[in-house]
């Protein structure tokens, strides 16, 4: 299986101690220069920045048609353009991220995504966690934004109700 990140879904799973998932998922994940750079180059205290540059599990790798790149560009940030690309180039099964704008390109693409609370949802329905609830609160105490309504909808899905 392909999978293709953008920096949104490493920096999460990194900020509460679970970047790891992916690699029980997935075995391998391909991100691009662009999100690299953002979560190690850039800015090299950031949660995730050690754990992705250490993990051999994740690989980076250039994208080759820089002007489809440019062209997404006119409304994505550069990591959305260059995973968006990447996937392409590579064929990937699965894209990982979070942002409404790059998730709609996505579609319109015909890829298939999943974001950062998706991802968790599947780890429960696989048994690589046991509870959806206290990681969904632990994304929210580091200011990952969570609808009351997602929030609520996951739970269910996970078959931990709501309260």
């Amino acid at each position: 299986m392909i999978v293709v990140s953008n920096a949104t879904p490493l920096i999460a799973l990194a900020k509460i101690n679970h970047l790891t998932l992916l690699q029980e998922l997935f075995g391998s994940i391909l991100i691009p220069q662009a999100v690299y750079n953002e979560v190690v180059t850039y800015a090299p205290e950031r949660p995730g920045a050690i754990e992705v540059q250490q993990a051999s599990w994740i690989h980076s790798r250039t994208v080759m048609d820089r002007i489809k790149v440019d062209y997404l560009r006119a409304d994505l940030d550069s990591g959305e353009a260059e995973v968006l690309v990447l996937a392409g180039e590579v064929s990937a099964d699965w894209i990982l991220l979070d942002e409404p704008k790059a998730r709609l390109t996505a579609e319109l693409l015909g890829f298939k995504f999943i974001g950062t609370v998706g991802l968790l949802l599947l780890a429960k329905r696989t048994g690589k966690i046991q509870a959806v609830r206290p990681l969904l609160d632990a994304l929210q105490s580091n200011k990952f934004y969570i609808s009351k309504q997602v929030y609520q909808i996951i739970l269910q899905q996970a078959g931990e109700g709501s309260f």
